[in-house]
């Protein structure tokens, strides 16, 4: 087992917004967390990459356990090398190149010489096909080329695993497409994936696994398959009811 988190329990005051969520990931598992907005999806990731402090918790990692609530910085720094982290709005550095903005975490982050940086962002690039817009700044750039120069980056730190929030929802519905074909080639080659996605097609095609929420709580999770074809829960049934609804 990659990763496994168990008892993941947050609060924001008075509201208990993750409610003892435990998660198992294997290696090539491309898991897709599904559920209403409110649910707690985010909340999730955030919490498992330490950007947001659980409130209880414990993280295994390749082996290593770590608690959620209590890890010091060195141990958040050890994870965070071995991961990824996809935002809904790109969070590029605006005054940045496409090339500098996957560059720059190399050379400070990791103290990458800058030659071996410039080619690691150069072939990251190339695998989302941003690689003849190096020079470009983020503003030249649409929405879906954004997004795409933020997964090179992510890829260029060479993670175990990519966590990815809503990785569409920022987008145009013409640029989704573009978006969702990246992530399904690096599903395609074994990369290891939490997507927090709305997209029920990439769910149901490219993720090998769904964990659905509600209310802070997972109602039912399994084979992405399964769980679309014979969902076991009646609040599973009506969500996935709810979005077929919804195309017509």
């Amino acid at each position: 087992m990659m990763l496994e988190a168990r008892n993941v329990r947050k609060r924001f005051g008075e509201h208990e917004v993750l409610k003892g969520i435990d998660l198992n990931v294997e290696k090539g598992d491309v898991i897709a967390i599904l559920g209403p907005s409110g649910s707690g999806k985010t909340t999730l990731l955030r919490c498992l990459n330490f950007l947001e402090r659980a409130d209880e918790g414990e993280l295994v990692f390749d082996g290593e356990r770590y608690s959620l609530h209590g890890a010091h910085r060195r141990e958040i720094a050890r994870v965070r090398k071995k991961t990824a982290f996809v935002f809904q709005n790109y969070n590029l550095f605006l005054n940045k190149t496409v090339l500098q903005n996957v560059t720059l975490g190399l050379t400070l982050g990791a103290r990458m010489p800058a030659a071996q940086a410039r080619e690691v962002a150069v072939e990251a690039l190339r695998r989302v096909g941003m690689a003849e817009r190096l020079s470009s700044y983020p503003s030249q750039l649409s929405g879906g080329q954004q997004q795409r120069v933020a997964i090179a980056r992510g890829l260029a730190a060479n993670p175990e695993i990519i966590y990815f929030d809503e990785p569409t929802s920022a987008l145009d519905p013409e640029l989704i497409g573009e978006v969702l074909s990246v992530m399904r080639r690096l599903a395609d080659e074994g990369m290891t994936m939490l997507v927090v996605t709305h997209e029920m097609e990439f769910a149901r095609n490219v993720s090998s696994k769904v964990l659905f929420m509600e209310g802070g709580s997972v109602i039912e999770s399994g084979p992405s398959r399964e769980f679309f074809e014979h969902p076991g829960e009646e609040r599973s049934r009506a969500f996935i009811r709810s979005i077929l609804e919804a195309r017509q």
